[in-house]
């Protein structure tokens, strides 16, 4: 008798612990947002929601309407915007599934980060796989209505992007909310974001005929590394010094480069290994930072005469790119301190190697930053030479002369 009461109470207590559907929402009470705008505006905040159609990804039949749709409102706080988005979205709006959030510039540089992160990083549907990202010299409501080829969903194409060209071109830089807030808080680090822009004409962009055309007259670039002082935007680093950011921070997994030859023309390579260490250090009270770039590449492009079978010539090539890849990483450096803006970690790299001296340096960080000696030392291997071991080009040429 006793083994049947006892079965019972624990038949009992597997059923209230299996009650696990009390909190649970139909997919058909949501809507999934993709992308979110934040501008500034007036009344405080313009938020702009990018939403999926269900009907239109998942549907076999083809159809005229878009696959996103987006709504735009605004609120004296984010979160008071998001809320009166229900007046005009027929669900409500489903946030952790988002892949990209985009801050319109003009509240970057005027009003920053601080309060938009507060909201981002508080709500408990907002998970921290999505990037971040500026739109640059426009807004994040623009930026979000552009309907892109390829990726039915904008977003996704956004988020590709950014993956895609850190990973493979370098000028560009993927930022998750956690990496974003660290760089906030830390007092040796400043924070990047990439920014994307529109190209051709914009105006055309959220219309379904941008997706139906060869070439879509309205397209998503992502270009420059936005650069933070305190969490507010105070510039931009150009290609050439966004990637020199990128070698700095050890962020290159992938990139192309080129240098002219003896005579005319270019050769260019794939770096396919890269790694750099930083070392700080103490020098008579003044910080000094030392920068180990090593990398390896292949050659890609031969578009001179050379014989890359001649190890002098192969030397030759590498020097080239060695002080090529220093001149990039010294206009990086230059660039930041014209900014006054420490967005290489440098002051963590010190505080590692040096605790005691960034006791006496961190809380003047800004005038540190600007007298720290920099040496940067760049090793360039070329492991392998393509498969064409001789360039035609120089037959080609011998050809022309003869023809003439």
């Amino acid at each position: 008798m006793n083994q049947k009461v006892v079965h019972l109470l624990c038949i009992v207590v597997l059923c209230i612990s299996l009650t696990g559907c009390w909190s649970s929402r139909e997919l058909s009470e949501l809507a999934i947002a993709t992308a979110l705008g934040i501008d500034k505006h007036e009344d405080g905040y313009k938020l702009t929601v990018q939403i999926m159609n269900p009907g239109e990804i998942a549907g076999r039949q083809l159809t005229t309407r878009a696959v996103v749709t987006t709504y735009s409102t605004t609120g004296k706080t984010i979160f008071e915007a998001l809320r009166r988005l229900t007046t005009i979205t027929p669900r409500k709006i489903y946030l952790a599934h988002l892949r990209i959030i985009i801050f319109g510039q003009e509240l970057m540089e005027e009003e920053g980060l601080a309060n938009s992160l507060d909201f981002i990083s508080r709500d408990h549907e907002l998970r921290t796989d999505f990037s971040l990202a500026i739109a640059k010299d426009m807004s994040a409501e623009d930026l979000i209505k552009v309907l892109t080829p390829i990726e039915k969903v904008p977003a996704d194409k956004i988020f590709s992007s950014l993956k895609t060209s850190q990973d493979n071109w370098a000028p560009t830089k993927v930022v998750m909310l956690d990496e974003l807030i660290s760089s906030l808080t830390s007092p040796g680090k400043q924070a990047v974001l990439t920014g994307l822009y529109i190209s051709g004409k914009p105006e055309t962009g959220n219309h379904i005929e941008n997706v139906q055309q060869v070439d879509s007259p309205a397209k998503v670039h992502l270009d420059h590394i936005g650069v933070f002082k305190g969490d507010k935007l105070v510039g931009w680093l150009n290609e050439s010094e966004s990637k020199g950011f990128n070698y700095i921070t050890d962020n290159v997994l992938n990139t192309v480069g080129w240098v002219e030859c003896d005579q005319t023309g270019t050769i260019s390579v794939e770096v396919f290994k890269s790694n750099t260490k930083l070392t700080g250090l103490a020098d008579n009270g003044t910080p000094k930072i030392t920068i180990d770039v090593k990398s390896e590449a292949s050659i890609g492009e031969v578009a001179c005469q050379i014989d890359i079978n001649d190890e002098k010539k192969l030397t030759e090539i590498e020097q080239k790119l060695e002080k090529k890849i220093e001149e990039i990483v010294n206009g990086s450096i230059a660039k930041a301190k014209e900014f006054n803006s420490d967005i290489f970690g440098f002051g963590d790299v010190l505080r590692r190697f040096e605790p005691k001296k960034w006791e006496t340096w961190k809380e003047n960080w800004s005038e540190e930053f600007q007298n720290i000696e920099i040496t940067v030392n760049a090793d360039m291997k070329i492991r392998r030479t393509g498969t064409t071991t001789e360039s035609f080009i120089g037959k080609i040429e011998q050809k022309k002369e003869k023809d003439e």
